[in-house]
């Protein structure tokens, strides 16, 4: 079972940077590739960013502006997600998610997080 909690969300101002955090534990390896997903009120849950195990490759659906950035460090056992020039449109609830699979991008996840909030104010 994998356990994964994020952090780094807030209240901001338009135009600021946050950086979210995950961190993953109960598993030893860290052969899980991790994505992060945000679902706005009243809107579907989306994907953000995605990031293969080791890190070498990254995926940014089309629809998601450049403003987004993803790492992780196995050493920490933690994916970031950088977010910079926040608009009051990136508001929502940020998950993140590990998938067990052989894809990449994952179809699947199988492990999520609670969410961290991200509220930007105009």
């Amino acid at each position: 079972q994998v356990q994964l909690v994020e952090s780094g969300g807030g209240l901001v101002q338009a135009g600021d940077s946050l950086r979210l955090s995950c961190a993953a534990s109960g598993r030893s390896d860290n052969t899980l590739d991790l994505g992060w997903f945000r679902q706005a009120p009243g809107k579907e849950r989306e994907l953000v960013a995605a990031i293969t195990w080791d890190g070498r490759h990254k995926y940014y659906p089309g629809s998601m502006p450049g403003r987004f950035t993803i790492a992780r460090d196995n050493a920490k056992n933690t994916v970031y997600l950088q977010v910079n020039a926040l608009n009051p449109e990136d508001t929502a609830t940020y998950y993140c998610a590990a998938a067990s699979g052989g894809y990449f991008p994952p179809r699947d996840y199988d492990y999520w997080g609670q969410g961290t909030q991200v509220t930007v104010s105009s």
